[in-house]
């Protein structure tokens, strides 16, 4: 995958401080236990060391994932951006069609994300549909729970 990952400047040195962590201090942390592990003897029927042999695995699996994002940041300078669409790092408010409820969301880079706190990835389903909509444009947006419907309520920028 050779796509570019927009991402804020915080939201790259988000990931980039997690990267250098499991770098720096977690691996060789699990590597010690390895070494330890593989001093007890028989490794057939180590459970200490085939848990910590996994734990490796996972963690380099994490290391490469933000490897891979990092490598294909592109940060966004959001002060070139058109203040009257759907963009990155926006807040957008729609009203649910199908509900009539409203939601917000502020579309965000990799680093960011807080569904919790409506804060979604730009490159999310949601995210792509609403993006170069303006205020009262109906959408209909095919996510894998099926079809939402919303109209763009309001756009606004923190910065």
């Amino acid at each position: 995958m050779t796509d570019y990952m927009p991402m804020s400047r915080t939201g790259y040195d988000k990931l980039m401080a997690e990267l250098k962590q499991l770098e720096d201090v977690d691996m060789p942390i699990i590597a010690k236990r390895i070494a330890e592990a593989r001093a007890e003897g028989d490794l057939k029927e180590n459970a200490e060391y085939h848990g910590a042999r996994e734990s490796q695995g996972m963690m380099q699996a994490k290391i490469n994932l933000l490897r891979d994002k990092l490598s294909r940041a592109q940060i966004i300078d959001t002060s070139t951006l058109p203040r009257d669409t759907v963009a990155f790092s926006c807040t957008v408010i729609v009203k649910d069609l199908d509900f009539g409820d409203k939601e917000t969301f502020t579309l965000v880079g990799a680093g960011d994300e807080d569904y919790d706190a409506g804060k979604i990835l730009i490159s999310s389903p949601l995210a792509q549909g609403l993006v170069g909509k303006k205020v009262g444009q109906k959408v209909e947006i095919e996510v894998p729970a099926g079809t939402m419907k919303f109209q763009i309520l309001e756009i606004s920028f923190d910065d």
